[in-house]
């Protein structure tokens, strides 16, 4: 008997289940609310679900080997057939999610624009096969124990706006969805509104996914479906974000009004940063998916994993340790720390079926038991969440809140014009705790320095604010905490001072030492832009002499690679920018002072930056004595001058006022009728 076979039986012993049903086969199923950020059962326990996908095409169905020319009674036969094999497996599931696809409802002949594109979409054919196919699909599966998530057929175009066609497609999509009589109000079926939108026309005109305006209408767009669906039911909505299902930070200050909302995200390797191990990974969720989670439960509706040698997933990465390197097993730690995440396993429902068995093919078996691969860990992982759950009611002691707890500090500081999420949790007799911030009753004493939209905190202005957070439990009891907020644009704490925008640095916050990389860059990044238009300084001084070439700089776009304006210390311990006077290095261009994007040190690398402070200023104490750039009043003065020198001489002829003395000798010059002292700052 060979090693090989040896190893086969032992692992599919393992395998064998002890019962042979999904989750909740055989069970009642809980009704599901959306609650702050969780979702919870009808007792109180919060719930997070676990499954897997299914799409009703030839193709997804084993390329067409299975069923084809719309044979309704074949593609119900094998995709129910997938479903019991899946729970004979032993997989401890308790969703699915349910792809209308469009091959039922184009019209036969009709070639879509792009793939699973819309054009081609029949009413007609969409509502027959509703009835015939989605629906029954639906039906089956909520008789094994699995709640439904109904995604309409195809996937969104590259890019998108309000009152587009495909924007009214959804709405009569999800109209006929909603008024169907099985599907409305019921509580085992929600529905995901729609599948990996891109890009979107925002408030200035542009298409893209990165400014507040592409999520103000983004919000809009979405919220014009869900009050659609509203009209009639109150099924649980999942509502997607831009860039594929990845960015979701400006719903944070705009989200989508109504009850019954959540998220719906997908996960790859490589998306959030997590081909670059743990940290970046969680850094990435922080950055685009926190932001909702903050508030409102998530679904991660795509994911998978596996080494690309096996050609089976959409994703090519490991399963990896968590905390370490890999995607799998951070993907579990990340979402699992998140304490509101439901997730599927987009890994064909095909393959999933086959596990355990010993006379599947040899490199599906291979795919199945290698750990480094996601079906392996991750139906282990589902039968250890399936034992976390009880159909029993709660106690009086879960529902009694006895504490409430700042996570981190209660006195916060956060980058003005940005935002932070509260973490109050909130901890109960029983011992578990929950996240509360999104429910609790906050008021604020100082509402033009921040402002708080459920549970997240929005840096308005420099200044400090008190904060009252009240928690009120089920049972009425109330608990009460305080907390101080100051919002500041250069706050030197290690947690808002990035050392590493640019090549890997360190910030110690006692010292307030900065080290950067080698030709490295630190300091802050506003993603949402800052407006100093209101200044005419911005000030940066060092508590310890150079060492390390050390200038300071500015960048008006949201890029670092964009150029910037760079002011040299050279000897001295202190440089002070005109900010209408900014011009990028190398470039005629002038920075603009309504949006600065990023802030802060770049240096030769390796030696420790004393930061002493970064501030503005309006104060004419700041006035440069030495300056990069010209610093007299243009009011009345042409764009285009002639340049002299004490001498007499023209230098320069009808050059633009802004760089008329850029690259000159320190020293006085005519700059057209104004007299102008050049003195460089290194």
């Amino acid at each position: 008997m060979s090693f090989k076979f040896l190893k086969l039986v032992v692992l599919f012993l393992i395998l064998i289940p002890s019962t042979l049903a999904f989750a909740w086969e055989g069970m009642p199923m809980p009704k599901l609310r959306v609650e702050g950020r969780y979702l919870k059962d009808s007792h109180g326990h919060v719930v997070n679900l676990h499954g897997f996908g299914q799409t009703y095409s030839p193709w997804f169905n084993e390329q067409g080997t299975k069923w084809s020319n719309y044979n309704v009674n074949a593609c119900l036969s094998y995709n129910k057939g997938l479903i019991d094999k899946i729970g004979s497996a032993g997989w401890k599931m308790n969703f699915i999610r349910l792809h209308m696809d469009p091959y039922w409802s184009n019209t036969p002949g009709c070639t879509p624009k792009y793939h699973e594109a819309h054009n081609c979409f029949s009413e007609t054919r969409f509502r027959k096969y509703l009835d015939e196919v989605f629906v029954p699909m639906a039906e089956y599966a909520i008789s094994k124990g699995l709640y439904v998530v109904m995604r309409p057929p195809g996937v969104s175009p590259e890019k998108i706006k309000i009152g587009d066609d495909y924007h009214q497609y959804l709405i009569k999509v999800w109209g006929i969805v909603a008024k169907h009589a099985k599907l409305m109000n019921n509580p085992n079926i929600m529905f995901e509104l729609a599948n990996e939108p891109i890009d979107i026309l925002g408030t200035d005109g542009t298409y893209g996914a990165g400014t507040q305006g592409h999520f103000d209408n983004l919000k809009t767009f979405f919220q014009t479906i869900v009050d659609t669906i509203r009209t009639t039911t109150d099924n649980i909505l999942w509502v997607p974000g831009l860039g594929y299902q990845s960015l979701y930070a400006g719903y944070a200050a705009n989200p989508i009004e109504g009850q019954n909302i959540g998220y719906a995200v997908h996960v790859y390797p490589g998306w959030f940063n997590s081909g670059q191990g743990y940290e970046p990974f969680q850094k990435g969720w922080d950055s685009q998916v926190q932001p909702v989670a903050d508030f409102a439960p998530v679904i991660v509706t795509e994911m998978d994993w596996a080494p690309e040698k096996y050609g089976k997933s959409w994703g090519k990465d490991v399963t990896g340790t968590a905390g370490g390197s890999g995607f799998g097993a951070n993907f579990k730690k990340i979402t699992d720390d998140c304490g509101n995440v439901s997730w599927m396993l987009f890994t064909g429902p095909e393959l999933l079926a086959q596990f355990g068995n010993p006379n599947a093919p040899a490199d599906i078996v291979d795919f199945l038991t290698d750990p480094e691969a996601c079906p392996w860990p991750i139906y282990h992982w589902y039968q250890d969440y399936a034992k976390e759950y009880g159909l029993d009611g709660v106690s009086e002691d879960y529902l009694t809140v006895t504490d409430l707890i700042v996570e981190g500090d209660e006195n916060i500081t956060i980058l003005t014009k940005s935002s932070a999420g509260l973490k109050i949790k909130a901890v109960f007799a029983d011992g578990h705790s929950e996240n509360v911030s999104s429910v609790a009753e906050i008021t604020v004493d100082n509402p033009d320095v921040v402002h708080v939209v459920r549970g997240r905190i929005f840096a308005l202005e420099d200044g400090q604010a008190l904060l009252n957070v009240t928690y009120t439990d089920s049972k009425g009891k109330k608990l009460l905490k305080n907390l101080k907020v100051t919002s500041s644009t250069f706050p030197l704490t290690s947690q808002l001072l990035n050392p590493s925008i640019y090549a890997q640095g360190s910030f110690n916050e006692t010292t307030r030492t900065l080290i950067t990389g080698q030709w490295g860059f630190g300091g802050w990044w506003y993603t949402n832009g800052l407006d100093l238009s209101g200044y005419k300084y911005l000030v940066a001084r060092l508590g310890a002499d150079n060492k390390s070439s050390i200038s300071f700089r500015v960048f008006d776009e949201n890029n670092y690679w964009s150029g910037a304006a760079e002011y040299n210390f050279g000897t001295k311990r202190q440089v002070v920018v005109s900010l209408n006077n900014m011009v990028k290095a190398g470039k005629t261009t002038k920075l603009d002072p309504s949006h600065i994007f990023i802030v802060g040190f770049w240096s030769s690398g390796n030696s420790p930056i004393v930061i002493d402070s970064v501030f503005l200023s309006n104060s004419s104490e700041y006035r440069p004595v030495g300056i990069d750039h010209i610093m007299t009043n243009e009011t009345d003065e042409p764009a285009v001058v002639d340049v002299y020198n004490m001498m007499g001489l023209k230098i320069r002829s009808q050059v633009k006022r802004e760089v008329a003395t850029e690259g000159l000798r320190n020293g006085v010059y005519f700059v057209g009728r104004k007299k102008v002292m050049v003195y460089k700052n290194y």
